[in-house]
């Protein structure tokens, strides 16, 4: 189901029910004077999901052959499965963090007995991403009006990308939704450094500029006062 958040800011919601369901946004820059070459899609769900990333561009009237860009939050499968869905209309850029770019290309070697390090290890072999032209990505990048944070703990890598035009934040699994319609952390046995991930959300909510959309991957993201609820979520940790 495809939602608009706002203007040039729709939510694409991938699976049906949780730990399957997970959010993708897509983003028209040209809504907000960005000029040409953008249109970006942030994360993209898993490649079983139904509705698929490719249904749902298409619900907004798009196809993978518009996508400008791919940016992706973090190297988990929910998030970059969606690759081999927009392949092989889609042929531009997928960024990423530098040290999830590592983990995906076997250049970083997580612990055998740390289970997201596992985790890596197995989907990297098992679940090949097609072959797309990959960029790395380090704290304070811009790409398509968008700038790239660091945060890592739920993966070494893990970036948050802000678009002061949007007025969002693309938080990944950086938070999850909250049951109290606020923001909340992961479960711990889906991150590798809790203690870290803590520490990034609240350098996070010190330095990010101001914004109203949270747009997290799982749940249902915020479209005002996201950044209240950020800081309220970091003083609380």
């Amino acid at each position: 189901m495809v939602r608009e958040l706002r203007p040039g800011v729709w939510l694409l919601e991938l699976g049906l029910f949780p730990p399957l369901a997970s959010n993708a946004y897509l983003v028209d820059g040209g809504a907000f004077e960005a000029g040409p070459d953008s249109l970006t899609l942030v994360d993209t769900g898993l490649w079983w999901n139904e509705p698929t990333v490719r249904e749902e561009l298409d619900a907004v009237g798009y196809s993978p052959a518009d996508l400008d860009r791919v940016l992706v939050t973090h190297y988990d499968l929910d998030h970059v499965g969606g690759l081999n869905r927009l392949v092989p209309e889609f042929d531009g850029p997928v960024s990423l963090g530098r040290d999830d770019l590592d983990l995906l290309e076997r250049r970083a070697h997580p612990e055998w007995l740390h289970h997201k390090g596992l985790f890596h290890r197995a989907s990297r072999r098992l679940f090949p991403l097609p072959d797309l032209r990959l960029e790395p990505l380090d704290d304070g990048d811009t790409v398509g009006g968008f700038t790239a944070h660091h945060t890592p703990g739920h993966n070494p890598g893990h970036v948050v990308y802000h678009h002061e035009g949007a007025s969002a934040a693309f938080l990944g699994d950086l938070v999850w939704a909250g049951d109290d319609g606020g923001l909340t952390t992961p479960f711990w046995g889906d991150s590798y450094d809790m203690a870290q991930l803590r520490e990034s959300v609240a350098a996070l909510s010190a330095r990010i500029p101001r914004f109203d959309v949270a747009a997290m991957g799982h749940g249902d993201p915020l479209v005002t006062g996201g950044d209240d609820a950020l800081r309220a979520l970091a003083g609380r940790l």
